[in-house]
């Protein structure tokens, strides 16, 4: 039939004008039954809709806990694939349902459909620009795990190679020092041994480096971006013609500027290795009660545990956690191999506090006392005490 109003044929059952949707006579189509559809395309871009939407919230809500790069890059591609297949379904909808001449419906799932993947893509580019701050918080809480995790697995490979030992600079006797010649030709000379290989001194950052020297882990994993003061260890930043990272035997002239994390004293009777228990305390963030480049060391005094006998309030609790994740916790790495985010310091074996020693048996080991550098040493093998190096001029 023709539209009276604009001459334009139509289909004979059509109730509605395809071209200008004038209402078509109803004696055109009188005697004829028409059944209107619902689109099954826009059912499904809408239902794909709602896919992404839940992906979404997924991403910035409940993935927190998720540190693997590769697994938040797959759940994204999927984000995308969704969106786009939602955006794609709605629109081809929308054009049937135009053409249909009334015989098929549910334009109002089509046009959510198209547009709802749209307006969480503007949602996401908005947190991009305008993140908060606690978002960031958790990005860099994610990738210090991340980072974590990677040191992990160097340490395996590391202690497979030597003998079930975990990195440990130096030689017989070493003990912990302030400096090593982070560029010098030989490891005698490195860590000051003597010709039987013995003595010397050496810093909780060379033993970390040995990662980066023979199990060819980049400088990167060792900063996390929420330790203010710390940036990544590069080779460019100094004259050093025909050298690389493997040649050296520290971060640099100023290596506690270039590590982020504390690591089990490497130095005197309880060095780490694989038949450890599987439970202690490997590498944490940076030990709230030495001074870092972010902050001065925290006042003892003012921590106490909120789990029973102590007494301690939430914040009380909170005071013994590490600096650089705004005391909500700690990213710790463990024997064997998993990392997990602590709230609390006190998640070693049986509950010891991974930041303090204890001398005797029958000190609290939720307690402990504070580190002294280059002195204190962990009372068992079961005791974790993890440290890092303190600014030169900064040691108690």
């Amino acid at each position: 039939m023709y539209c009276p109003k604009c001459g334009k044929e139509n289909p004979d059952d059509a109730q509605v004008c395809n071209f200008c949707k004038y209402t078509l006579p109803q004696s055109l189509s009188a005697g004829k039954d028409i059944t209107v559809k619902t689109s099954r395309l826009a059912i499904a871009s809408f239902i794909l809709a709602l896919v992404s939407v839940f992906i979404f919230y997924f991403i910035f809500y409940l993935a927190r806990s998720i540190r693997g790069r590769d697994l938040n890059l797959i759940i994204l591609s999927v984000w995308l694939i969704v969106s786009w297949a939602a955006v794609i379904l709605g629109v081809i909808s929308l054009i049937q349902i135009g053409l249909s001449g009334g015989r098929l419906a549910a334009t109002g799932f089509a046009v959510i459909g198209a547009v709802l993947p749209f307006a969480v893509y503007v949602l996401l580019m908005l947190i991009a620009v305008f993140k908060p701050p606690r978002m960031i918080s958790y990005a860099h809480r994610n990738v210090c795990g991340s980072n974590l995790s990677g040191i992990g697995k160097a340490m395996l490979i590391y202690a497979n190679d030597y003998e079930d030992e975990f990195p440990r600079a130096g030689g017989t006797n070493t003990m912990w020092g302030s400096s090593v010649r982070w560029d010098a030709p030989d490891r005698y000379q490195a860590y000051g041994l003597n010709n039987k290989g013995a003595g010397g001194q050496a810093t909780i950052t060379s033993s970390l480096y040995l990662l980066v020297k023979y199990s060819e882990l980049e400088p990167k994993y060792f900063v996390c971006k929420s330790d203010s003061g710390t940036t990544e260890f590069k080779l460019s930043r100094f004259r050093r013609n025909g050298k690389e990272l493997i040649d050296f035997w520290d971060f640099g002239p100023q290596p506690w500027k270039r590590c982020s994390y504390s690591y089990h004293i490497p130095y005197g009777l309880y060095a780490l290795n694989t038949s450890c228990e599987p439970g202690l305390a490997v590498a944490a963030d940076r030990n709230p009660w030495i001074d870092s480049p972010a902050a001065k060391a925290k006042d003892f005094s003012r921590f106490r545990p909120d789990i029973p006998p102590y007494g301690g309030t939430i914040e009380q609790a909170r005071y013994g956690n590490a600096i650089s994740h705004k005391e909500d916790g700690q990213n710790v790495l463990f024997m064997d191999s998993h990392v997990d985010f602590e709230k609390r310091a006190y998640c070693g074996v049986e509950d010891d506090n991974i930041y303090t020693f204890t001398v005797q048996f029958t000190e609290p080991a939720q307690v402990g006392q504070p580190p002294v550098p280059f002195v204190s040493q962990p009372r068992s093998r079961k005791d974790s005490f993890l440290v890092h190096d303190p600014p030169p001029g900064d040691q108690k």
